[in-house]
C-alpha cells in the first residue's frame, strides 16, 4: 500500500493543472437572447505534450517581468550563455518566433532576446521532437516564441510596463513598455503590438593564464552598456468566403552602446563601441478551408531582411579600430496540406514542400570579405495513426542543399548534397493523463551566418580577438528519446543526441593573445536524464486522501515544483564530466490573494560544456516575485527581485588551454511591473455567441502565423 501511495503521489503531479472550465450546454432551438457570455479558461503554467513542453509566459509574473532572455534563463532544464550557447535537456536549440526561424544566433540572438520584453509574448514552446513538417535544419530541438493573440469581436487593449534597477556598484535602470491592440469583425481582424526596451547593464570580465600553479592576468575589462530596442508587430486577417488571408509585418530596431575600460600586460584602453540592427519580417499566408475542418491547405511566403553595423574606437579618438557590417536577405515559400485518413481508429496524412534562399554578405571597413549563398529545396510526408491505446507517427523529409560562397581571398568549400531525414514516434496511453512515448529523428544544422562571419562584432583589445569561421560544415544529428509523462506537469525522460561535425565555440591561446572562434568537432554524444514533479503543500497538511479529492485552479494552489536534470557530453579522446541542473519553484497564495513565487536555479560546477569546464555554476540564482490582481482582474501588479543573493557569475577553464575565463554581470535587480487590460467602450464588447461552438479550434482567430 505504501508503494501504491507513492505512485499515486507521483501520478497526482498534474491534478491541479486541470483547468476549472465552464462547459456551456447546447442552446435550445427556441430563440433565446444572450445578454452576456463569460468563458473561463485557466492556462496551464507548464504543459507536457508528446513532442514539446509549453511554458505560459503571459500569466506568470515570475517569467515575464524582464526581457525574453531573462525569462528563458529561468526555465528548468535550459542553459543559455555566451559560452555554452542555448541548450534544452542536452539539445541545441534553433530559435523560432511565431513558427518561423529567426535565422540569427550567438551574440546577435542574445542581443535580440535581451532587447525584447517578456511581457510581449504569450508562451514559449520547446519542441524536443520536431516532426517532418519542421525544417530538417532545426537540429536537436526548437524554441518557439509565440506572440500570437486571439482577436475578439471587439476592440481590446492591453498596456504593460516593467521598471527595475540594479545596484551592484552603481544604480542602473531598465524599463520596457508595450501596447497591444486587437479587434475582429465578420470581415477582417487586425492586431498591433508596439513597444520599447531600455536597459543599462554592466559586465566585469577577466582572462588569466594558469601555468605551474600561478595565475597571470592577460585581460581585465569593466564595461558599461546601454541598450535600446523598439519593435512593431502588426497583423491583418481577411475572411474570403470560407478561406482566410493573413498578412504579418514585424520590424525591430536596436541601438546599443558600450564603454569599456581594459587593462593587461603592457596596455590600458578606454574604448567605445556602437552596434545597431534593423530586422524586418513580412509574411503572406493563404489558408484554404474545407467542409471537413480537419482538412487543411496552406500557402505561405516569408521575406526577412536583417542588417547589422558595429564600430569600436578609443574614447575621444576619431580613429576607428573596427568598422564591420553584415546584410542578410531570406526568401521562403512553402505549402502544407493535411487531411484525416480512415486508417485504424483515426489518422492524419500531412505533406508539403519548401523552397528557401538565403543571401548573406559581410564587410569590414566597407570592403566585402564574405559572400554566402544558400539554397534549400525540401518536401515531406508524415502519417499519424492510432490503434487502441497506441499512437504512431512516421514521416520523412527530403532536403537538397546548394551552399556556395567566397571570401576576399578564397572560394569556400561548396556543400551540395541531397539528404533524407526520417522520424518516428510511438506513444502508449495508460490513461488520458498518463503516457509513455519513444521518439527518433534525424536532423541537420547549417552553420549560422553569425558563426560564419569572419569579422569581429565584439569588443577586442591587444590580448583579445574574436572571429568567425567561413569554412564551417553542417552538423548531422541523430536524436533518441524515451519519456513518461503524468498529467501535464510530472515527467521523467532520457534522451541521446548524437552529432557529427558539431559546431562549437572554441577559445585558444596564441602566446598571450586569446582567440575566440568556432570550429567543427568530428563527433559528440550528449546524454540527458530529466525528471520533473510538483508537490502540493496540502499533502503535508491534509494528507494524500484529501489531496486526491481536490480539483482546483493552479492559481489558488500552494505547491513546490522540483526539476532535476543530469547532462553528460561524451567527446572522443576527451575526458569529460557530467553535471546536474536543479530547479525549485515554489508558489504560495498569501492573504488578500497575493501570489508569492520563489524560483531557484542551480547548475553544479565541474561539468563539461563541450570544450569548456565550469569552475563555477553557469546558473546560481534566487528570484522572488509578489503579484496581485486589482480592478476585477484587469490590473496585475508585480514586485520582484532577481538574483537576490547576487550569486550568479560564470567561470570556465578551456580544454587544453591554460585559461581561466570569468565574468560577472549586474544580475541582481529590483523592480515592479504592471499589466493593465484597458476597458474599451464598444457596442460589440461582448463575446459572439458563436464562440460557444465546441468544435471551434484553438487556432481560430489567431492573427500571427
Amino acid at each position: 500500500m505504501r508503494k501504491l501511495g507513492l505512485i499515486a503521489m507521483m501520478t497526482f503531479a498534474g491534478v491541479f493543472a486541470t483547468s476549472a472550465q465552464t462547459t456551456p450546454e447546447k442552446a435550445p432551438e427556441k430563440t433565446t437572447e444572450l445578454n452576456e457570455v463569460t468563458i473561463i479558461k485557466t492556462k496551464k503554467a507548464i504543459e507536457q505534450k508528446a513532442d514539446r513542453t509549453i511554458f505560459n509566459f503571459s500569466d506568470q509574473p515570475s517569467l515575464n517581468t524582464g526581457s525574453v532572455l531573462e525569462g528563458i534563463k529561468k526555465l528548468p532544464g535550459l542553459i543559455a550563455s555566451d559560452i555554452a550557447g542555448m541548450m534544452y535537456q542536452g539539445k541545441q536549440l534553433d530559435v523560432f518566433m511565431d513558427g518561423r526561424p529567426l535565422n540569427i544566433s550567438t551574440n546577435e540572438l542574445n542581443a535580440f532576446l535581451e532587447g525584447m520584453p517578456a511581457n510581449a509574448i504569450e508562451k514559449i514552446e520547446i519542441i524536443t521532437q520536431p516532426g517532418a513538417e519542421f525544417p530538417a535544419t532545426s537540429g536537436g530541438a526548437i524554441l518557439n516564441i509565440i506572440t500570437n493573440k486571439n482577436a475578439k469581436n471587439y476592440l481590446s487593449a492591453t498596456y504593460t510596463n516593467s521598471t527595475s534597477f540594479t545596484s551592484y556598484d552603481d544604480v542602473r535602470w531598465r524599463m520596457n513598455n508595450s501596447l497591444l491592440l486587437s479587434a475582429k469583425n465578420k470581415y477582417f481582424g487586425w492586431q498591433l503590438n508596439l513597444g520599447q526596451n531600455y536597459r543599462e547593464s554592466a559586465v566585469w570580465a577577466s582572462l588569466e593564464k594558469q601555468e605551474n600553479g600561478i595565475n597571470s592576468l592577460l585581460s581585465k575589462t569593466d564595461a558599461d552598456r546601454v541598450g535600446r530596442n523598439n519593435f512593431i508587430k502588426s497583423a491583418l486577417t481577411f475572411d474570403i468566403g470560407k478561406d482566410r488571408l493573413l498578412l504579418n509585418y514585424d520590424i525591430t530596431h536596436n541601438n546599443n552602446n558600450s564603454y569599456t575600460l581594459g587593462n593587461g600586460p603592457g596596455f590600458s584602453t578606454n574604448d567605445a563601441s556602437m552596434s545597431s540592427g534593423l530586422r524586418q519580417d513580412a509574411v503572406v499566408t493563404y489558408q484554404k478551408k474545407f467542409e471537413n475542418t480537419a482538412k487543411k491547405l496552406e500557402f505561405k511566403f516569408n521575406y526577412n531582411n536583417n542588417t547589422n553595423d558595429f564600430e569600436l574606437s578609443p574614447v575621444g579618438n576619431s580613429l576607428v579600430t573596427l568598422a564591420n557590417s553584415s546584410h542578410q536577405n531570406l526568401y521562403n515559400a512553402k505549402v502544407d496540406f493535411s487531411q484525416p485518413i480512415k486508417f485504424s481508429d483515426e489518422g492524419k496524412l500531412s505533406l508539403g514542400a519548401l523552397y528557401e534562399e538565403l543571401l548573406f554578405d559581410a564587410a569590414s571597413r566597407g570592403v566585402t570579405n564574405l559572400e554566402y549563398k544558400r539554397r534549400t529545396a525540401a518536401s515531406y510526408v508524415e502519417v499519424q495513426t492510432k490503434f487502441d491505446k497506441m499512437n504512431f507517427i512516421v514521416g520523412g523529409r527530403a532536403e537538397e542543399y546548394n551552399i556556395t560562397g567566397k571570401t576576399d581571398v578564397a572560394v569556400l568549400s561548396a556543400f551540395k548534397q541531397f539528404r533524407f531525414f526520417p522520424n518516428a514516434s510511438a506513444q502508449y496511453n495508460f490513461s488520458n493523463s498518463v503516457n509513455f512515448n519513444m521518439n527518433y529523428n534525424k536532423k541537420i544544422t547549417l552553420p549560422s551566418t553569425s558563426a560564419l562571419n569572419p569579422n569581429n562584432t565584439n569588443y577586442q583589445n591587444p590580448n583579445v580577438d574574436y572571429s568567425g569561421n567561413p569554412n564551417l560544415q553542417p552538423t548531422i544529428f541523430d536524436n533518441y528519446e524515451v519519456k513518461l509523462s503524468a498529467f501535464d506537469y510530472a515527467f521523467i525522460s532520457y534522451n541521446i543526441s548524437s552529432a557529427k561535425n558539431q559546431v562549437i565555440n572554441r577559445v585558444t591561446l596564441d602566446s598571450d593573445l586569446v582567440v575566440n572562434t568556432n570550429e567543427n568537432i568530428p563527433e559528440v554524444k550528449i546524454h540527458n536524464f530529466s525528471v520533473g514533479m510538483p508537490i502540493p503543500y496540502m499533502l503535508f497538511t491534509k494528507g494524500l486522501a484529501e489531496t486526491l479529492k481536490m480539483n482546483v485552479n493552479p492559481d489558488t494552489m500552494n505547491f513546490l515544483y522540483v526539476y532535476a536534470g543530469y547532462q553528460y557530453h561524451q567527446i572522443p579522446n576527451v575526458d569529460t564530466n557530467g553535471f546536474w541542473m536543479l530547479n525549485f519553484m515554489s508558489q504560495l497564495v498569501l492573504p488578500e490573494k497575493i501570489k508569492f513565487v520563489a524560483n531557484y536555479n542551480y547548475i553544479i560546477p565541474k561539468g563539461n560544456y563541450f570544450y569548456f569546464i565550469a569552475v563555477e555554476p553557469i546558473r546560481n540564482s534566487l528570484d522572488l516575485t509578489f503579484s496581485k490582481k486589482f480592478l476585477k482582474d484587469q490590473l496585475t501588479l508585480s514586485i520582484y527581485a532577481d538574483d537576490v543573493l547576487n550569486t550568479n557569475r560564470n567561470a570556465f577553464n578551456s580544454f587544453e588551454t591554460p585559461l581561466l575565463i570569468s565574468s560577472k554581470q549586474d544580475t541582481r535587480k529590483f523592480g515592479f511591473s504592471l499589466n493593465y487590460k484597458i476597458p474599451t467602450k464598444n457596442k460589440l464588447a461582448k463575446e459572439n455567441p458563436n464562440l460557444l461552438n465546441k468544435e471551434k479550434k484553438e487556432d481560430d482567430g489567431i492573427l500571427n502565423q
